[in-house]
């Protein structure tokens, strides 16, 4: 399979300075690296003039690093957009929800999407159940995500990395294909 063939768009979710506040998410952040992957893929979709699409959250809360007043609602410096690519902003888990996004992909008649970004269980994870159950060729990229340590109902804590296994497992096969960056690259 050749995947640039397919017109495949770049749906980068929430990739902000405010995840690398690990403290303030929950802690031992997993694929810490991640943001940087995100960029070796951004960087391999301009070389091939694929879309591109920048998604990020405005939180309504004022307290939260997500929201527009802090620093942490900017884009981290490993995807900076440039001028002629889409910024779509969000104030829910789902790229979908409230944007413009799907209506976007359509006109330029894009069914095939690349998902990367952050957290895996929060709006990556939403992000991508929508896109499958929209119909769209969907490939979540594992290790250009990551999450952090989450505490359960009774007061447990989960691990990230378990976290992040669990919610890629759940959406393998199901709402997309999850790939590492290693395979996109050999398919793009």
């Amino acid at each position: 399979m050749n995947l640039r063939k397919k017109n495949p768009a770049l749906i980068l979710i929430d990739v902000q300075k405010a995840f690398l506040d690990e403290e303030y998410w929950g802690g031992n952040r997993n694929n810490k690296n991640a943001e940087a992957i995100c960029g070796q893929i951004l960087n391999q979709w301009r070389k091939l003039n694929l879309p591109v699409f920048h998604i990020r959250h405005s939180s309504t809360n004022l307290n939260s690093k997500l929201h527009i007043s802090n620093e942490g609602f900017q884009f981290n410096e490993h995807v900076t957009p440039l001028e002629n690519e889409p910024i779509i902003t969000k104030n829910v888990n789902s790229a979908f929800i409230g944007t413009d996004l799907k209506e976007q992909l359509d006109n330029l008649n894009i069914n095939t999407l690349v998902i990367v970004g952050i957290t895996t269980n929060h709006c990556v994870s939403t992000t991508t159940r929508m896109a499958g159950n929209f119909g769209y060729e969907t490939y979540l990229i594992s290790d250009a995500t990551a999450t952090f340590d989450r505490i359960g109902i009774n007061g447990e804590k989960y691990d990230s990395e378990i976290i992040h296994l669990t919610t890629l497992a759940n959406l393998n096969e199901e709402f997309a294909t999850v790939w590492s960056l290693e395979k996109l690259m050999t398919e793009i």
